[in-house]
């Protein structure tokens, strides 16, 4: 039986590596070695005041690694990844059930994960702790493009400490309307802290935010080459929310842009259909499509009339 213990330091490279030769394997590159070079999903999260991360170890030597991710009351998990010389060997589920007895520390009041749609034995596992296959969720992305619009925007990066504070406040306001305690202030600070691109944030009015995205972009983040990537984006409900919803998207464009980037990429699940249509009208298209599987078959904030971006990969 392997043991679970939390990840170190140490386990960082190994697992990174665990990570690139899974998927590279899962999904039959030629050398999955050298799959996803251009991108982390390790030392990004190792770490973070929101992350907890976990390692499968078997007679001493690390086979694979979780994480569970906490956005306020909703916590989601992966990648969970395994070497795969020790595919069926009982890892796991142990790393399921570490994540979801973090999940109950927590006291999420929305859990859940994504996986690949097309994978009966990915699905069939997560069954086995309560998580249910609802709504297809779309990767897509789109050319970066000039800044157009005239929403007025600001990037985390450049403001005060005192004003970063009052832009996190505010988000969390945003996102407690989308759903009570949905809270992206810890993925904010890190992606600032660690250097993985910034956040873009929308005004309306005398400082009342109107929506926000958390980009990722550059080879230490999970952007992939040449792209920005979007972790989550939102805008504020309410009968203006399509309208800040296209401000966002424009933003995002052109952020990526300044950026240096050529494409945004982005991720909609497709229960929220008027924010896949948005994205279909600006020109994004879908590059794969993966299953988000939730705990107690609760739609938690992926449901229709919300204008959210997210991505639980």
């Amino acid at each position: 039986m392997p043991v679970i213990r939390p990840l170190a330091e140490s386990d960082l490279a190994t697992a990174r590596q665990i990570v690139r030769r899974a998927f590279g394997s899962f999904l039959g590159a030629p050398d999955p070695d050298n799959f996803w070079t251009d991108r982390d999903y390790v030392y990004g999260r190792f770490g973070a005041e929101h992350v907890a991360a976990f390692a499968a170890e078997e007679n001493g030597v690390l086979v694979g690694s979780n994480f569970a991710t906490r956005w306020g009351s909703v916590g989601f998990f992966g990648p969970l990844t395994i070497a795969p010389e020790h595919w069926n060997g009982g890892c796991a589920q142990p790393l399921v059930a570490a994540a979801c007895a973090e999940f109950e520390r927590w006291r999420v009041s929305h859990a859940g994960l994504f996986t690949f749609a097309h994978s009966p034995k990915h699905i069939h596992l997560y069954r086995k702790f309560g998580f249910y296959p609802r709504f297809l969720t779309a990767i897509m992305a789109a050319p970066a493009a000039a800044a157009g619009g005239t929403a007025a925007r600001s990037r985390y990066s450049a403001l005060s400490p005192q004003q970063c504070r009052l832009a996190e406040e505010a988000s969390r306001a945003l996102t407690d309307g989308i759903y009570p305690g949905l809270d992206l202030r810890g993925e904010i600070r890190t992606v600032a802290a660690l250097g993985l691109g910034d956040t873009l944030l929308l005004w309306e009015g005398a400082g009342r935010l109107s929506g926000f995205a958390v980009c990722h972009w550059g080879p230490a983040s999970e952007a992939g080459a040449d792209a920005l990537f979007v972790k989550f984006g939102a805008a504020r409900r309410g009968r203006r929310a399509v309208d800040h919803f296209a401000a966002l998207i424009d933003g995002v464009l052109a952020l990526a842009a300044e950026a240096g980037m050529a494409s945004v990429v982005a991720g909609v699940n497709l229960a929220r259909e008027e924010a896949y249509r948005a994205l279909l009208a600006r020109g994004f298209r879908t590059e794969f499509q993966g299953v988000t599987m939730h705990l107690g078959n609760e739609p938690g904030y992926s449901r229709p009339g919300l204008y959210v971006l997210d991505d639980w990969r």
